[in-house]
Formats: structure tokens, C-alpha cells, sequence
């Protein structure tokens, strides 16, 4: 069997209380799968310039090096690290083997669709298996929120409304950050501020929190807790990222009891917006139901070993409150839930009793391991702390019936749109054997229940990527057919032209021939005329000349012959 080794059962033990159950030792237990919910690593401030911050203060904000809301080259630094960690400690567990890839059907690695989510999943793959062919899986349209981790309202009732608005409210009542919000007042300068010049809001210490639950929409507020959580958001973020302490919140927050009085006010943001129980039960719904589709519909023998999903701290508060993780201390960091952090779930046999067990841990770097990016690892690990749900009774070591976690997990999507049936509760008394019987039956109704929501969702899944294939095909061939007519009528046209110049060609080239021997023809008809011009003209001159000789003859001789006659008559 592989030993498991706790890193850090000597700091949790004395924090856990001791449960009812006995489960093997730790020599007895193998871990089997393990899903983890993280939240993005260090992002530049999401408020940034322009916004809340420069509206709440006269004072220059130091530059980031991406734009607000993305994660920064340091942040993908420190989430190599926890890769290579966690690599480090599954290959303890013999969940994974060193020097070698794990096969691609035992990771999966899931992302909500924003820059910063899904560059932290791609990080944290690179520092936990370089080289290695695992892909990181997210909805094509980035920028917007997949539905799985969209903590938003979906019920529109007014009964809803009202009981989430009072929830909320309450929650703001026992927050008592009255010294927190005056203390931020004076590092920022409040009263000088943009917001009090122009809209009057001169004062967080007492001003009017104004919450929303619209449908649609994650839970808001507006007025003081949501300018304090902007503002404590950016200087917890300056001093992760290494800011010189001078620039981190101007160098006024000086000791780590002023950092944990002001971290008060955006952890009470993120209590009173998503932690009450009808808030959280209701925005938790689909990352609940993905959860429990993972850990309890699918197969174990099937299902992927190693799950790594990257969402937000809105949805790691939502998911704890729905699940009733009973309240926890995290050590060395002011977030309730840290950047780069991760909720655990562990799938653990034991083998002596075989039976499975879940622990679930939370797994983080402390603020110094952020801020000085030290890197991890067995010898310096981040912090784990083990983490207890109410409905799951756990032992010393945390562990707790696999069955009772299917429970808390079906609990918990009772009376939402993931499953809107309630069903029965086991009985309270589990040695009585009628309580067990009913129990048993109450099992049986929720896994039917369970089996049946989750068939409706595969065939609706399934009809819907039909019909998406049927529309896909639909219009591949449509868009076939048009690329087929222009690309015809594209050549049909070029042919023609390519046709018309050659026409154009052949028809310049016969003129310019016929020209040219129109020219020649007509130059040797002229050359020949001249030339019998000039014959004739000579001839001319010669018989003219010719008779002028004969005419200028003609009278000597006849003179000599009458002289040769008178000669002849005297002999």
C-alpha cells in the first residue's frame, strides 16, 4: 500500500475534532482521484485606472505590467510552482509516476473562459507535466463566463429577492468594519477624493450599503463595502506582486494586524454577497452538479484521477457555504480565499475496511510565499488545511464516509434548478434499525433522483449537440455550396476575361499586320509608277533627240548627192 504522508497533520490535528467513526490509519489508505477547484492566480487589480480606484483617491496608482483583471508574468511564475508541487505530492500518493506522462484519460483540466483562468490552468499544467500533451479545456467564446462557474441568480421570484436581499443585509450587520473603513479612509485620502467632490460621498465608515439579487446577475452592492473590497484588493495584489513596501498602499500599512483589520473588508464583501444559504446554494447550483457529476455519477474506474478545475473566489465562497464546510482558519494569509488557492477533494480507499473516504483540504501559498515567489515543494510546501463538512462526520484525520459526501453533495442542489425535487432526509438515529431502513431508502431516493436529473441533462446535452451538429452540418454545406458558385462564377468570369484579351490581342495584331501590308503594297505600287514614270519620260527625251538629229542630216545630204549625179554625166 502507498503511505500516505500528511504535511501538515501536526498543525491541523488539534483543530479537528474527533469523530464517532474509526477509519483505518493512514498506512491503510491508497488515494484514488482527486478534483481541485482552484481560484486564478495573481491578476492585476480588476478595478484599475479610471474606475473605483482613481475615484476614491487623489494619489497615482503604480503601473501593472497587463491590464487590469489579466494574470501578470509573476502570477504564472507562481502557479508553475504549485504544479510542479502538486506533481510532487500525487507522485507521493501513487497517483501519478515521476519521469513519465500520465495517461491523457486520468487528467482533466477545466477553466472557466477568461484570460486569467484559463492562463493559470495552461501554467499550472506546465510546471506539473512539462512536455506533456494535457490539454486545457474551456467554451470557445472567451471574455464571457461558462455557466459552470457564472455564480449569477437564476431564480426571478420575489419571494427569492426578498429572502436574498434580507440574507445579505443581515450578513453586513455583523461585519463590524466601521475602524477598518476608517483607517482606509486615511491612507487614501477619502475625503479629498473625486467621489466626494462630485457625487458627495465623503465617508466609508458610515455610509449605506445598497445590495441587489437580480436574476441573471451575480449578488451586488454598492457604497462602501464594494469601494473598500476594490481598494483592498489592489493593495493585497500590490504586496503578492512585489511592489516595494513604500509603493504598496503608499507604505501606510505597516504591520500585519493593519492588514488584518483591513483584509476584514473584502472578506466581509465576499460573506455578504455569496455565503448566506439561499445566495450560495443558489449560484454554487452548476458547479455542485459539474462536481458531483465528476466524483459520484461517473464511474470510478472510468472517471479521470486528477481533476483540476480554475475558477474564481466567488465561486470557491459559494461552493463551501452551499456545502456547509463548518467554519476555518487559514494561516499566514488574510484572504479567506487565496489567490492561487485550491479546494481539494480526495477520493481515499481504505483498504482494511474497504470502503472510500473523502478528505478535502485547502491548499494554498501564504502571503510571503506569494510575495517572495518561493518555490514549492515537498521540502517547502505551501499550507494544507484540512477542511470539515457539517454533513459528513470526520475523524482525527479528516476523513469521512464517501456515501455521506454523495449526501451533502445531493443536499445541497435540493430546491435549485439542478434539482428541483426535494427529496427525504435519513433518519438522525443511524443504530436504530428502523432509522437505518429509512435511511437507506432516503439513499435510494436521492441517488433515483440524482440518476434521473442527470439522464434529463445527458439527453438534453445530447439533443442539443444534435441539433448543434445538425445546424453545424446544415450550414457546412450550405457555406459548400455558395464557396462552390463563387469559386465557378469566379472562373467562369476570369475565363471570360481571359478570353476577351486574347480576342482583343489576335484582332490589334491582324490590323497592325494588314496596315503594315497595306503600307508596303502601297509603297511599291507608288515605287513602280515612279519608275515607269521615269521610263516613259526618258523614252521621250530620246526620240526627241532623235528627231532633231535626223532633221539637222537631212539637207547635206542632198546636196552631196546631186553633186555626185553631175559628176556621172560628164565621163
Amino acid at each position: 500500500m502507498i503511505k500516505k504522508l500528511s504535511l501538515c497533520a501536526l498543525s491541523v490535528l488539534a483543530a479537528l475534532p474527533v469523530g464517532t467513526v474509526a477509519f483505518a490509519a493512514d498506512g491503510d489508505m491508497q488515494l484514488q482521484q482527486v478534483l481541485m477547484l482552484s481560484r486564478h492566480n495573481l491578476r492585476a487589480p480588476l478595478a484599475d485606472n479610471g474606475s473605483v480606484l482613481e475615484q476614491s483617491t487623489k494619489k497615482s496608482w503604480p503601473q501593472w505590467d497587463v491590464p487590469g483583471g489579466q494574470l501578470t508574468t509573476k502570477g504564472g511564475v507562481l502557479e508553475v510552482y504549485m504544479g510542479n508541487y502538486t506533481r510532487q505530492w500525487l507522485a507521493q500518493q501513487g497517483l501519478v509516476k515521476n519521469g513519465s506522462c500520465p495517461d491523457s484519460n486520468n487528467v482533466f483540466v477545466y477553466a472557466n473562459s477568461l484570460q486569467r483562468t484559463v492562463a493559470t490552468a495552461q501554467f499550472f499544467v506546465n510546471g506539473a507535466f512539462p512536455g506533456c500533451d494535457v490539454a486545457v479545456t474551456h467554451q470557445d467564446e472567451m471574455g464571457s463566463m461558462d455557466p459552470v462557474f457564472n455564480p449569477v441568480i437564476t431564480d426571478d421570484s420575489e419571494a427569492f429577492n426578498k429572502k436574498a436581499l434580507a440574507a445579505m443585509a443581515a450578513a453586513n450587520e455583523k461585519l463590524s468594519l466601521k475602524p477598518a473603513f476608517q483607517r482606509l479612509e486615511k491612507i487614501v485620502d477619502y475625503k479629498a477624493s473625486p467621489a466626494c467632490n462630485n457625487k458627495k460621498q465623503c465617508d466609508l465608515s458610515s455610509g449605506q450599503n445598497t445590495f441587489s439579487a437580480e436574476n441573471g446577475k451575480e449578488p451586488g452592492v454598492s457604497g462602501p463595502l464594494k469601494v473598500g473590497n476594490s481598494l483592498m484588493d489592489a493593495f493585497t495584489l500590490q504586496y503578492y506582486e512585489g511592489f516595494p513596501l513604500d509603493q504598496v498602499a503608499w507604505g501606510q500599512i505597516k504591520t500585519p494586524e493593519q492588514w488584518k483589520e483591513l483584509s476584514a473588508i473584502k472578506n466581509g464583501y465576499q460573506d455578504a454577497l455569496f455565503t448566506s444559504p439561499d445566495v450560495s446554494r443558489e449560484v454554487a447550483a452548476p458547479l455542485v452538479d459539474y462536481i458531483r457529476s465528476q466524483l459520484v455519477d461517473q464511474d470510478k474506474a472510468n472517471a479521470p484521477k486528477i481533476t483540476l478545475m480554475v475558477g474564481h473566489d466567488s465561486n470557491i465562497a459559494s461552493l463551501l457555504s452551499a456545502l456547509q464546510v463548518k467554519p476555518y482558519e487559514l494561516p499566514d494569509t488574510w484572504e479567506k480565499t487565496p489567490i492561487g488557492g485550491q479546494v481539494v477533494f480526495e477520493r481515499w480507499h481504505d483498504a482494511k475496511n474497504d470502503k472510500d473516504l473523502l478528505k478535502v483540504e485547502y491548499v494554498y501559498q501564504t502571503a510571503d510565499q506569494l510575495r517572495n515567489a518561493d518555490v514549492l515543494s515537498l521540502k517547502n510546501p505551501p499550507k494544507r488545511v484540512t477542511l470539515q463538512l457539517a454533513g459528513c462526520e470526520a475523524d482525527a484525520n479528516g476523513y469521512c464516509s464517501w456515501d455521506q459526501f454523495s449526501q451533502v453533495l445531493n443536499a445541497a442542489l435540493q430546491g435549485t434548478p439542478m434539482q428541483p425535487a426535494a427529496a427525504p432526509q435519513p433518519a438522525a438515529q443511524a443504530d436504530d434499525d428502523s432509522a437505518k431502513a429509512a435511511a437507506t431508502q432516503d439513499a435510494a431516493a436521492n441517488k433515483a433522483e440524482a440518476d434521473k436529473a442527470t439522464a434529463a441533462k445527458e439527453k438534453s446535452d445530447a439533443d442539443k449537440a444534435a441539433a448543434d451538429k445538425s445546424d453545424a452540418d446544415k450550414a457546412a454545406a450550405e457555406k459548400a455550396k455558395a464557396d462552390k458558385a463563387a469559386a465557378d462564377k469566379a472562373a467562369a468570369e476570369k475565363a471570360k476575361a481571359e478570353k476577351a484579351k486574347a480576342d482583343k490581342a489576335a484582332a490589334e495584331k491582324a490590323a497592325a499586320e494588314k496596315a503594315k501590308a497595306d503600307k508596303a503594297a502601297e509603297e511599291k505600287a507608288a515605287a513602280e509608277k515612279s519608275k515607269a514614270d521615269n521610263a516613259a519620260e526618258s523614252a521621250s527625251d530620246n526620240k526627241a533627240t532623235t528627231d532633231k538629229a535626223d532633221a539637222a542630216k537631212a539637207p547635206a545630204t542632198t546636196k552631196d548627192d546631186n553633186s555626185t549625179s553631175a559628176a556621172v554625166a560628164t565621163q
